[in-house]
């Protein structure tokens, strides 16, 4: 009689808008690196778009960061902000192999995530005033700066990218992978499908779910673009 195998439980880890944001953002990232790179290739000596993906980029860290306040409990920051103690303390844990498990971000995946999306949030809001190719390409609000800061803000904001930036993606890259191959937890799977393997989760919020999540992000993705938007041209600024 041949044996018929159970699946393993799975639960609900990660919400959707949550998944669309972290990929989309990859996937921006990615552009906005490529369309400057590759400018000369592209026949686009101003940068348009550049300036477009940052000031996507920029907008997908503002909903970012109101989706952090409003959005289901995973996805708060009151969930995986737990400041360098509980950092070092999960540190320890996983050293001595004692290990807690979290559905959501663990203590120092959290602080990772905050120092992840407070560096490209600099980024984005610091390429606003850049001056960049030959003083062809000016960002929306360049005129706040002047020449002078302006290229000092363009130095800050390749040097965050490069290396700071590329340093810190491949850490929180390689903590994935590792944790998938010696800890076995899923965690690139999780942020694709949404699920993880049911366990003893410390985090595990039982609290009830936000209503229509789908229609609050949207709402709160309109107002980060209303922000973003909105706020440079209420202060005189050029849009790509």
């Amino acid at each position: 009689m041949q044996e018929t195998t159970v699946p393993a439980a799975r639960i609900s880890a990660w919400d959707l808008p949550t998944r669309v944001f972290h990929w989309t953002l990859v996937a921006l990232v990615i552009a906005a690196w490529a369309s400057f790179e590759f400018s000369e290739e592209l026949g686009d000596p101003r940068l348009v778009w550049h300036r477009w993906n940052g000031l996507a980029v920029l907008t997908l860290i503002v909903w970012r960061i109101l989706w952090g306040l409003a959005g289901p409990s995973n996805a708060r920051f009151k969930s995986f902000v737990r400041g360098p103690s509980a950092a070092l303390t999960y540190a320890r844990d996983l050293y001595t192999g004692t290990p807690r498990h979290f559905i959501g971000h663990n203590p120092l995946g959290g602080l990772v995530i905050l120092a992840l999306l407070g560096l490209v949030g600099a980024i984005g809001t610091l390429g606003l005033f850049t001056l960049e190719h030959n003083d062809l390409a000016t960002g929306p609000l360049y005129k706040y700066a002047g020449e002078a800061w302006a290229k000092i803000w363009t130095s800050w904001h390749r040097f965050l990218f490069e290396p700071i930036l590329i340093i810190l993606i491949v850490v929180h890259v390689a903590a994935n992978v590792l944790y998938g191959v010696v800890k076995k937890e899923p965690l690139i799977p999780a942020m694709i499908t949404g699920k993880k393997p049911a366990a003893d989760y410390e985090d595990i919020d039982r609290s009830a779910p936000i209503s229509n999540p789908l229609s609050r992000a949207i709402a709160l993705l309109a107002t980060a673009a209303i922000i973003v938007f909105g706020g440079i041209l209420a202060f005189g600024g050029k849009l790509p």
